[in-house]
């Protein structure tokens, strides 16, 4: 009873793992082409750092007390800040007769989806470096049952496509996982940097205001 039941969950088996091959060799080739693409996308980032002013944080910050919000917008638009910062401390800015508490959650908010859209950014390639070599040893494990079965019948032929394809994606896989661990690496640094800088001038411009209304009173 038990002999033809194992054969058939064997045989189902291994339907499902022959299966699973192309799948695995495919989603292998999008994360290639994915890891590929993010690549570009940091080079980019790259050159853009580079030719790029560095911002003069505690300059930038000492700069803030006793001006306006004109003059603190044209402070915060002449500076090398990026785009996105720029456009936190201008929506900041732009509700500053709100209460403190209610300022301060504002700036907690726009600061939490900041690191939101980084951690989205990084995640694409968190992603790949953990599920790239899995596949590909998913990708190396599945033809190495017929390659064993080819050698025990003699054909070397079979052994050596079944081979080609273990090794083919082993080394895929790894790659993907390489070049997108290396990129969530050097972005992951670069953002915690612009958070930082981004938290700073926050809650200096939110003391700006507060003393403000201080001396207003």
């Amino acid at each position: 009873m038990n002999g033809p039941i194992l054969i058939y969950l064997k045989d189902m088996l291994h339907g499902i793992a022959s299966g699973l091959l192309i799948p695995t060799i495919i989603i292998l080739i999008c994360f290639l082409a994915l890891s590929v693409v993010e690549l570009g996308g940091l080079l980019v980032e790259i050159i853009m750092e580079r030719r790029r002013e560095k911002t003069n944080v505690p300059q930038l910050i000492s700069a803030l007390p006793g001006k306006g919000a004109v003059e603190i917008m044209a402070k915060i638009e002449q500076s090398s800040l990026f785009l996105r910062q720029k456009e936190v401390i201008a929506e900041i800015i732009r509700h500053r007769e709100l209460p403190s508490a209610s300022l301060r959650a504002l700036a907690r908010r726009l600061l939490s989806a900041e690191e939101s859209h980084f951690t989205s950014i990084t995640d694409r390639t968190d992603l790949v470096a953990r599920l790239a070599p899995m596949l590909g040893l998913m990708g190396t494990l599945i033809p190495l049952g017929p390659g064993i079965i080819a050698l025990g019948q003699g054909d070397t032929q079979t052994l050596a496509s079944s081979l080609l394809i273990a090794f083919d994606t082993t080394v895929a896989g790894l790659a993907a996982a390489g070049v997108a661990y290396g990129i969530s690496r050097l972005r992951k640094r670069w953002y915690e940097e612009q958070i930082n800088t981004l938290a700073a001038l926050l809650e200096s411009l939110l003391e700006v205001f507060e003393n403000g209304r201080g001396l207003a009173e």
